[in-house]
């Protein structure tokens, strides 16, 4: 049998949240839950995109952010999605990987198209925050 090696934590350079939602209904969740973010994080919130854009099929923002916030972010955002899919993935070399195989879901998993992400790349380091937290997680 052969002996597998596992990955290395050092292969996550980052990590992205990207928050889905549909209909002006989930849009204003969307407001609340971004708003409630960066008053509690230390993050890069990204841009509205209210199409769908790269291998998303339904409209999302963007949440970066360095792998010491993970353990309180993603647990923040399990109990505050208010029913928003979340899809929580590493930013690694291989971007098709990182968004369909290794990453996790809070809410609804939603559909990922692959086919648009490249197999290789360099992995993406956490975007400066743009948030002043303020408030306690």
């Amino acid at each position: 049998m052969n002996e597998i090696t596992p990955r290395p934590l050092a292969e996550i350079a980052s990590y992205h949240a990207h928050i889905y939602y549909a209909g002006q209904a989930e849009r204003q969740h969307a407001e609340w839950l971004r708003l409630r973010i960066g008053e509690r994080f230390r993050v890069r919130l990204g841009a509205w995109h209210d199409q769908k854009v790269g291998p998303h099929e339904q409209a999302m923002f963007q949440v970066s952010f360095a792998n010491e916030v993970f353990a309180s972010l993603v647990p923040w955002l399990m109990l505050n999605h208010r029913g928003l899919s979340i899809l929580i993935h590493p930013n690694t070399t291989n971007p098709k990987r990182d968004h369909l195989v290794d990453p996790v879901w809070i809410g609804r998993p939603l559909s990922v198209h692959g086919d648009v992400l490249p197999d290789e790349h360099e992995a993406e380091e956490a975007l400066e925050p743009n948030t002043e937290p303020s408030l306690p997680a």
